[in-house]
Formats: C-alpha cells, sequence, structure tokens
C-alpha cells in the first residue's frame, strides 16, 4: 500500500508541476482556418459523451462545495444502497429509477459506482491547466478508509486538451475480512476542429475485494449481549463471518475513440463600408462522417483457500473440492460508421439527422474443469455441459434525430434494429423531449417527456456459465422493456419532480438459490420522486423523496419509500464558506437482497423465510468548508448509532451498515 501511495503521490506531484510551469508560461490560442492569430482559450467548460455516435453534451466541474462529504459514505451511492457494507463493496440501487440494466459482463455490475466507465467520462477545456486533488481519510488503525483522487486536464491549444485521471481506494473495513483495495486510472484527450474532431479515452481499473459471506448471525448487532453472556459491547473486527479467506477481483480496462470529419462551406464577413476586404471566415459544417472504436475487456477472479467452509456456505461443488479459483473473462471490440446532417448550418436545419451501423464481436472465457472425477466420489456432477469458451457477432443499425440547441424545445430519438447474431430481432426505441418556459416568479420551468421500448436478446453468460459451485445452462429469451414517464423542473423553487412507469417482460433475475431465472409474466414498476430544496436566510433544507411500487415483489422487491433529509447552515465568513448540517437517509422495510460472493450477484429471498431490512435512520453531522480553491470537510458519520432507530442497520440479511466513525477529507483545484 505504501508503495502504491508512493507512486501516486509522485505522479500527481509531476501533474501539479507541469500545471504550474504552464501556467506560468501561458497558453495563447494559435490561428486556425481564418479565425484571429488573438484568439484564446474559451471558458473552462465540461461535457459528456452519449453512444454511439460521441455527441457532447454539457457538464460539471467537480468543484461544489456543497455535500463534499458524501462521496466517503458507503450508503451515500443512493437513497436506497443494498450492500455489503465497505466503502468501494458490492451494491445494488434498490431505487428503481437509478439502476442500470444488467451488463454484458455482470460481475462488474455490482462495482458500478466505483468504476469510471463511458457514462462518467467528463472531457474538460480550460482556460488554464487544470487539477482536482482530493483525499479522504477516516480515523482508526484496523478499519482506516483512504481515498486519493486526481483529475489533471490541460489545454494545448484552444481545439486541443489531453487529461489524467488516477482514484486509489483502500479501506480495511469496519467488519473481519472486509477490505478493498480499489485503483483506477486513465487518459483522455479531444480535439474540435472546424473539419476534424477526435475524442478518445482509455481506463485501466482493478478492484480487488474481500469477501466475507456475511456475519454469522446478526445478534451481534441487534443483541450482542445474547451471544456474550450479557456483554453489550463487542469490536466490530471480532464478530464472526461466514468466510474467512476468499476474495473477488474485477480488472479490466475500456478504449473508445471517436473520429469525425466535417464537409461543410466557408462563410465571410465582409468590410463593405471601407475595402470590401473579408474580416473573418467562419467553417459552416454541413455532413460529418463518424467512426467510433469501442473496446472493452473484464476478467473476473474469485478465489476461496478454506475448503471446509466452502462445504458450510456453498451447496454445491463441481470442479475442485480443495480449493475455488474461479476464472472468467471477456472481451468485445466494436465499429461505427455514421453519417450526419447537423443541426443549424442553415435558419431551416432546426434539426440534426443521423443514421450508422455497428458491428461488434465479444469472447467469453471460462474456469476449465481439468479435474479427474474417479478421484472424488462425493463431488456433485456437473448438470450441463456448458462450453469453456464462447463468442457473438453481432450487427445494429440505427438512426438519430436531435435538436440540441434552443431556449424553448430540445429533443433527442434513438432508434436501433438487430440484423446479426444473438441481436437479430433486437429492437431499441429511446425518444426524450424538454420545454423551457421563463416565468416571473419561478425564473425558469422546464417539462421532459421521455420513452423507451426494448426488446433484447439476453447476456450470453445468463444463458451459459461455469464455475466451482454455479453452473447453468438456460435458454433464455428477450426481455421486454416499455417504460414512459415525465419531469418537471422549477429553477426558482428549486423543485423537480419525476413520474414514471415501467413494465418487464421476460425479466431475468438470481433465484433464492443463486440460480438466474427469467419470468415470462410482466412486471409494472411505478416511480415518482421529489427534489425539493427549502431555504430562509442562511438555513437550507434539501430533501429527496422516493416513492416506488413493484407488482411482483417476490421476483423485484423494492422499498416502497426511501427518504433523504439535510437541514444545514451556509454561511460565508471572510472568504470562507462555511455548510454545517446534519443528513439522514432511511427507506421503509422491505424483502431485501441476497449477496453471493462467488458470481457477485444479488439474488431475492424466498418469502417464506425472507429478512426485512430498513426502517432505520442512517444519520451523519458534518461541517464541510471551501477557502477559496481548497474544500475541506469533519464528518461523523452513523452519529446515531446506539442512539436512536434501533440497532437493526442493516443493508442486507448479515451485512451490517458501517458503525459510527470520524472522517474528514480535503480537495484542491490547482488552476488560478
Amino acid at each position: 500500500m505504501r508503495n502504491i501511495i508512493r507512486i501516486l503521490t509522485a505522479a500527481i506531484i509531476v501533474l501539479v508541476t507541469t500545471t504550474a510551469r504552464a501556467q506560468s508560461s501561458g497558453h495563447d490560442g494559435h490561428s486556425h482556418s481564418g479565425h484571429s492569430k488573438n484568439q484564446n482559450l474559451v471558458k473552462s467548460r465540461a461535457w459528456s459523451l452519449t453512444e454511439p455516435l460521441g455527441l457532447r453534451e454539457p457538464a460539471t466541474i467537480d468543484t461544489l462545495l456543497y455535500n463534499y462529504w458524501q462521496k466517503s459514505v458507503p450508503s451515500e451511492v443512493s437513497d436506497a444502497w443494498a450492500s455489503t457494507g465497505n466503502l468501494g463493496a458490492e451494491g445494488i440501487d434498490m431505487i428503481f429509477s437509478g439502476r442500470s440494466m444488467m451488463s454484458d459482463f455482470f460481475f462488474r455490475d455490482a462495482l458500478e459506482p466505483w468504476l469510471l466507465d463511458f457514462k462518467k467520462m467528463r472531457f474538460y477545456n480550460t482556460a488554464q491547466p487544470m487539477t482536482l486533488l482530493s483525499y479522504n481519510t477516516s480515523m482508526g488503525k484496523e478499519s482506516n478508509q483512504d481515498r486519493l483522487k486526481a483529475i489533471f486536464s490541460g489545454n494545448i491549444n484552444a481545439r486541443a486538451q489531453v487529461g489524467a485521471n488516477v482514484d486509489y481506494l483502500y479501506s480495511k473495513g469496519a467488519y473481519a475480512n472486509q477490505a478493498v483495495k480499489d485503483l483506477t486510472w486513465g487518459f483522455n484527450g479531444s480535439y474540435l476542429g472546424d473539419r476534424y474532431e477526435f475524442q478518445g479515452f482509455y481506463n485501466h481499473y482493478n478492484m480487488l475485494n474481500k469477501e466475507n459471506g456475511g456475519i454469522t448471525d446478526p445478534l451481534y448487532i441487534t443483541d450482542p449481549a445474547e451471544l456474550q453472556g450479557g456483554i453489550s459491547e463487542i469490536d466490530p473486527k471480532s464478530i464472526p463471518t461466514n468466510l474467512n479467506s476468499a476474495s473477488s477481483r474485477i480488472k479490466g480496462e475500456e478504449l473508445w475513440l471517436n473520429h469525425r470529419y466535417k464537409v461543410g462551406y466557408w462563410e465571410e464577413t465582409r468590410d463593405s463600408v471601407y475595402t470590401d476586404s473579408v474580416v473573418s471566415r467562419t467553417y459552416i459544417p454541413v455532413t460529418s462522417f463518424i467512426h467510433t472504436l469501442h473496446y472493452k475487456g473484464t476478467d473476473h477472479n474469485f478465489k476461496n483457500k478454506r475448503p471446509d467452509e466452502a462445504l458450510d456456505f456453498f451447496e454445491n461443488t463441481y470442479l475442485d473440492p480443495d480449493i475455488t479459483d474461479d476464472n472468467t473473462s471477456y472481451w468485445s471490440l466494436s465499429n461505427t460508421l455514421g453519417v450526419s446532417m447537423l443541426e443549424g448550418f442553415h435558419r431551416l436545419a432546426k434539426f440534426g439527422l443521423a443514421a450508422y451501423a455497428t458491428y461488434e464481436f465479444r469472447k467469453f472465457r471460462q474456469t476449465t474443469d481439468t479435474l479427474d472425477r474417479s478421484l472424488y466420489g462425493d463431488l456433485t456432477p456437473l448438470p450441463a455441459d456448458v462450453p469453456g469458451k464462447g463468442s457473438q457477432s453481432l450487427l445494429w443499425v440505427g438512426g438519430q434525430l436531435t435538436k440540441q440547441r434552443g431556449s424553448i424545445l430540445t429533443y433527442s430519438a434513438d432508434a436501433r434494429f438487430g440484423l446479426l447474431g444473438a441481436a437479430a430481432g433486437d429492437l431499441k426505441l429511446e425518444g426524450r423531449v424538454s420545454t423551457h418556459f421563463h416565468l416571473p416568479v419561478t425564473d425558469t420551468l422546464t417539462v421532459t417527456a421521455y420513452g423507451e421500448f426494448r426488446n433484447e436478446h439476453a447476456p450470453y453468460l445468463m444463458n451459459h456459465y461455469r464455475s466451482n459451485h454455479f453452473v447453468w445452462e438456460n435458454d433464455f429469451g428477450k426481455q421486454r422493456r416499455v417504460g414512459f414517464g415525465g419531469e418537471l423542473h422549477i429553477g426558482g423553487w428549486d423543485t423537480h419532480l419525476r413520474v414514471g412507469v415501467t413494465n418487464l417482460q421476460n425479466y431475468i433475475y438470481f433465484a433464492p438459490d443463486f440460480m438466474p431465472r427469467q419470468y415470462s409474466g410482466s412486471i409494472q414498476v411505478f416511480s415518482a420522486a421529489l427534489r425539493q430544496g427549502l431555504h430562509v436566510g442562511i438555513l437550507h433544507w434539501d430533501n429527496r423523496i422516493n416513492y416506488q411500487a413493484s407488482s411482483n415483489q417476490d421476483v423485484l422487491p423494492l422499498p416502497a419509500l426511501a427518504v433523504n433529509t439535510n437541514l444545514y447552515i451556509l454561511f460565508r465568513f471572510h472568504t470562507l464558506t462555511v455548510q454545517l448540517g446534519a443528513d439522514c437517509d432511511y427507506y421503509t422495510r422491505y424483502r431485501s437482497m441476497l449477496y453471493q460472493p462467488a458470481t457477485m450477484s444479488f439474488a431475492v429471498q424466498d418469502k417464506s423465510n425472507a429478512v426485512l431490512v430498513g426502517n432505520y435512520p442512517f444519520c451523519n453531522v458534518y461541517a464541510n468548508m471551501k477557502l477559496k480553491k481548497a474544500r475541506f470537510y469533519v464528518l461523523v458519520s452513523h452519529v446515531n448509532q446506539g442512539l436512536f432507530g434501533g440497532r437493526d442497520y442493516f443493508a442486507m440479511p448479515l451485512y451490517p451498515m458501517n458503525g459510527r466513525r470520524f472522517q474528514f477529507g480535503v480537495s484542491v483545484d490547482f488552476a488560478n
């Protein structure tokens, strides 16, 4: 760990030194295609990307003061976060509208909040080089939690930028055999010229999580005196766990390269009063030709060195009774070719229109079966002949209709049809439209409607999977999903309301035996979420209220109500901005998910003996401050432990949330 921190610190020093040198030398823009030689960099901005053609959408730079501390508390990932408890550990969002669909490599879904992937990538165009450096930690020698994170971006000129990022998280966890060691790093760059544009990134991640299988008895949390002969105090690290020598590792990389060549014409502005000379020339793109390359590769490894524990914890053992060393790998390479007519090249061109085709090849490799079964009489026979290797060739064609400009109406629509391989017959339709109004009292009113229809093939690994403790061979059909809803945002009132309805058919889930199942019936989910901020003077009260209803709690269990409330005062003292407050999460009791370490999956419970979780407030008190370019906080998380709310603070059965702990952190923006 020390060596890794030294390496990261050295890398950050290099970045900061580079930033300082660049700032001292200055960065004037260069002339491009007739632009002025005195052209300067545009105001600092950030953007994210949309698939598959790389359209840009505005994003924010993470320098805000408010609630900076929340990133160091595991339960703050979502208003209802079911997890194994540690920061950086596996979890699943129990707010249905915030949950992503199952990916092609389902293992990594459990670590999605801690991975930097396409959806979270940000590109920056800054007037001066930018380095954002943050460090968060908690007290406790045996349960300390450290996270070091750095983001760098610098412009070569007004059009080109390069960036880098690193995120190192090491947390021993509040309970035994729960440590997490995660490292992600990557590079990115962009060039936005008149004719040619490039956007690309490379990210690498290595996530190592110890798996304890949960504590052996919930009474260690709810009533330790019953197990300890009247002694009510217990060291969380001394609570026995079901697994003591098991771990999961997710290691992978992602490469995304997007090229766009624009064809158009020059528009000249002339000084007709004096010399009729050309004052400026502006390139007006009409059509663009696009190529996107996307590579993803991921390996999953589950190890357990204690066969005696495996016999008690796992129902079946198929490949090796002495040691579990499961290895599953996946990689995919896709190429997208597209052509688009650009929005705004003419006063009548009010929208953009694009057509594209995507070809993707996927390769899977699974744990090999090399055991001589004649030597083991009590080994469970393999229930199916699952291939050790597999591949898929898939082809889609699609089109996009977008309107990104305009103060009154914006919209986007995307249609994609599958033509080849498992994707044949796939259909995905998505649409979104927003309208904006300026009102004298509420400042801005934005109304958005959205809808989607999906009929898509099941992931390969849901049909074919082999490991030491789980083997399945299925023939799942296409999953269907229909959803629609609307959003209302009133800027002046700090009000955001979202209402939606989703219908699922042929939904794939994990049953109580941790085997995948497909429910052929329909499941309806209704969700409504209100985000409301109130303030009087320096007193602020922010609330998030989520209501949701699942028509089938046996297959898709959800808490009915989840609430986050944050009461704080916000004031300035000279150049210091201070946010002092208390924050609480609460969700109603429900039949929670079960976690399976061997497959990093979450399964529903058998309702006949289900364990309920929820109906417990998780509260924090904090002091959050900002002084010029530095943000810092002090925090006591789970401050109510043992004070109010009871003792049943489980995120899932046998997986308690962290107890009370003191934490602090600092983040510095080195851009001037």
